[in-house]
């Protein structure tokens, strides 16, 4: 049997009760077969009814240990079906995101400064607009990635250009160029980063690098 069979529960204690409770039964109609008194060198049918109480007794709790792990796969299916059902709206969601933060990055620092009472409400509102929409996504499971100044990893992070920079470790996140984010424990849609180039070795690779040699 796996491991997630072994694992007990409410379910699984009450299964295993009710399997011991036939198995009684069945041993006790064993054990009063022994009374019973044949012909010499017939035999005891009292024996052949334990066998098969033992193998009754084993097919029932297998039968109840498969049933338990379809129960928690289902329940645990069930629940990626909740988590990750909105995946591809969020992932929709995203793209217009992108486009209003385009919108605002367009409008350079000095326009802004300057700007009518118009257009300072038109930009605030679509800054409001644009943490309206992250806003309700996080509510839904959907996170940002914290990827500047980080190591690049490539389970989050998708290199676009590599960075001259001496003064950090290599492969260190220097620029981000699309904000990436999660859902649940999954990459909604990786980090587009730029990476240091010509700086020291990473410590952590080091002594990972060290460990393996000496190894």
């Amino acid at each position: 049997m796996t491991d997630e069979t072994n694992k007990t529960g409410p379910d699984a204690a009450a299964t295993e009760n009710t399997a011991e409770a036939v198995a009684s039964a069945l041993e006790d109609a064993a054990n009063n077969g022994n009374a019973y008194e044949g012909e010499a060198g017939e035999p005891d049918p009292s024996e052949a009814l334990k066998a098969e109480n033992l193998e009754l007794r084993d097919r029932f709790l297998r039968l109840a240990a498969e049933m338990d792990n379809l129960r928690r796969r289902t329940d645990r299916e069930i629940k990626d079906a909740k988590s990750y059902s909105v995946a591809g709206f969020a992932r929709d969601m995203l793209a217009v995101s992108d486009n209003l933060r385009r919108a605002l990055d367009a409008v350079p620092t000095e326009m802004r400064a300057t700007a009518d009472a118009a257009l300072t409400t038109l930009l605030e509102g679509v800054e409001l607009t644009e943490r309206s929409m992250l806003s309700a996504l996080e509510r839904h499971g959907v996170k940002k990635i914290d990827a500047d100044g980080q190591k690049f990893d490539p389970n989050f992070h998708q290199a676009m250009f590599e960075i001259p920079n001496p003064a950090v470790p290599n492969n260190t996140v220097v620029q981000v160029v699309q904000a990436g984010y999660t859902i649940g424990e999954r990459v909604l849609r990786p980090a587009m980063v730029g990476v240091a180039k010509g700086g020291s070795k990473d410590p952590a690779s080091t002594a990972d690098a060290a460990e393996q040699k000496n190894g």
